[in-house]
């Protein structure tokens, strides 16, 4: 759990770092495009699961 929060802390402080100098998210700019990744990763997940 701590290596989520981490991670977590680091994306926002990079978020605010590239949205202060002007530069484009290294990231989807859209909560749809967030959620894809998050989709991805679930199915990844669920189907490694379901293998083992």
């Amino acid at each position: 759990m701590m290596t989520v929060l981490m991670s977590f802390g680091v994306g926002i402080v990079v978020g605010a770092v590239f949205t202060l100098l002007h530069l484009p998210l290294p990231a989807p700019p859209t909560l749809s495009g967030v959620l894809g990744i998050v989709g991805i990763f679930c199915g990844m997940w669920l189907t490694q699961y379901l293998i083992h």
